[in-house]
């Protein structure tokens, strides 16, 4: 039959029930990574039951099988909204005033893994290439090395990655950590993450080789950079259509001549979204010209990332109310507040609308909607977009303007920039970062990363099989593209 890719997420999104929760920032890559390939993608069903079930369910639609199974309520909480997320999240994000650590916990997300490997390896056949995503699942290599499996197991870190004085701060930090060298290759998104977690892994032993291959004791693992894109071309025709849906027109009419400028995030802290609300008041208090014509729409999808929500939540809308009281009047609104999620055709419209986009994280792991604003612009009269340095994105779109989200005069100075930017250099910026993209697009991401995963591991066999699907994928990308 073949070599088959298998992907391992913390929750699956299985078609047949709509309700059940993505993979978060990861969903999208994960899916258009599993398209066209004899692929299985297993995962949490994100139900809760209320003893520990073995059996799997699984449904099969467009010859892509989704695996998932059930979690106890405290399964969920342990590993879940406990360790992963107010230990791992923060301590990845360089955020140790903001980890939670909890003995309790922590045994909890041991536990899961466990459980995650005692539920795949029966599915596992020895020629089955295993794709693990994200910090939920860093120790599942290992139990799955434990329960006698030799296959290629690859991880991909779709997070940031801290330098090790950080990660150092993680009580029994090479319990878990340490975990990932027991891949054949560990995936990052910037050099700079890679490098990071290079140097941990040396301060705990590791002795390097060559061409990012570390050897700890007796296993090997190799370590590379992976930045994930998007489906740069499918996203452009889609915002193209959208442009002139219902949403899209009725936002444009409601704006009049007021510019648009576009921020898309979810409620975390790592998002940055105060600091560019202060940076929108201070460009509107140094820029009087600029009141009345320009619009700050706000974007959160209802679906948050960690416990402090509710007073990120609180301090927004504070702030919203502020600036809107202090510089609105009965003709316009300076800022748009939106707490909802849009489907991915309606939010390609609103993309496509936008003026200036401000992405402006302060750590963000990629940024994937700042290639998604590029890739849905009007190659003809396209909008600015405002980016973070701390976003793994800053790497490759580099004719954006990269600002410090901490500094607020820089922010506002910025998006004045890009309000008044010449069209003719607005064309140019946009052109090479969509070049770029076009270059580097997802499946270019999933090939590079699963040809070194295999060659990693050394499968002359698996390798011609992999090779054999990947050509199939390209040839019907060529076709796509004519």
């Amino acid at each position: 039959m073949g070599a088959r890719l298998i992907v391992v997420s913390n929750r699956v999104a299985v078609p047949e029930a709509p309700r059940a929760p993505t993979v978060a920032g990861a969903a999208v890559a994960v899916k258009a990574a599993l398209k066209n390939r004899n692929a299985l993608w297993f995962g949490w069903s994100g139900e809760a039951a209320d003893a520990p079930k073995a059996e799997t369910r699984t449904v099969r639609v467009n010859n892509l099988d989704y695996v998932a199974f059930d979690l106890t309520s405290v399964d969920i909480q342990e590993y879940c909204h406990g360790f992963a997320k107010k230990v791992l999240w923060p301590i990845l994000h360089y955020r140790v005033d903001l980890q939670q650590y909890s003995r309790l916990d922590a045994t909890g997300y041991l536990r899961v893994n466990r459980l995650f490997a005692d539920r795949l390896n029966p599915l596992l056949r020895d020629d089955d290439i295993v794709w693990v995503h994200d910090y939920h699942l860093m120790p599942l290599a290992r139990e799955l090395r434990l329960r006698g499996r030799r296959n290629a197991i690859g991880f991909f870190l779709h997070a940031p990655c801290a330098p090790p004085d950080v990660l150092h701060s993680m009580p029994s930090h090479n319990e878990i950590l340490g975990t990932l060298a027991h891949y054949n290759l560990v995936g990052f998104q910037t050099e700079n993450d890679r490098d990071n977690f290079e140097r941990y892994l040396v301060s705990e032993g590791a002795e390097p080789m060559r061409d990012g291959l570390l050897k700890m004791d007796e296993r090997r693992v190799r370590l590379g950079a992976f930045p994930v894109s998007i489906e740069t071309a499918a996203l452009a025709r889609l915002a193209r259509v959208a442009e002139h849906s219902a949403l899209a027109c009725a936002a444009r009419s409601s704006l009049g001549e007021s510019r648009l400028v576009l921020g898309v995030d979810r409620i975390d802290c790592s998002k940055g979204i105060l600091h560019r609300m202060k940076a929108f008041e201070h460009f509107l208090e140094v820029n009087p010209a600029w009141q009345g014509k320009a619009t700050l729409l706000q974007v959160t999808p209802s679906r948050g990332a960690d416990d402090n929500r509710s007073e990120i939540e609180a301090e927004l809308a504070g702030l919203i109310t502020r600036i809107n009281g202090r510089f609105g009047d009965a003709a316009w609104t300076p800022i748009r507040y939106v707490n909802r999620s849009y489907s991915r055709g309606a939010l390609a419209g609103i993309l496509r609308l936008a003026d200036a986009a401000l992405v402006t994280p302060l750590r963000a792991g990629m940024g994937v909607v700042a290639k998604e604003f590029v890739a849905a612009q009007d190659p003809e009269d396209p909008g600015v977009l405002v980016l973070s340095q701390f976003a793994g994105a800053a790497n490759e779109l580099d004719r954006s303007l990269i600002v410090n989200p901490h500094e607020t005069d820089g922010v506002a100075a910025a998006l004045k920039r890009a309000l008044e930017m010449p069209q003719e250099e607005r064309r140019e910026r946009h052109a090479a970062m969509l070049r770029s993209l076009l270059d580097w697009d997802i499946e270019d991401w999933a090939e590079t990363y699963l040809s070194a995963l295999v060659e990693s591991h050394s499968g002359r066999g698996i390798l011609k099989d992999i090779r054999s699907f990947f050509g199939m994928f390209g040839e019907q990308r060529s076709v796509a593209a004519q």
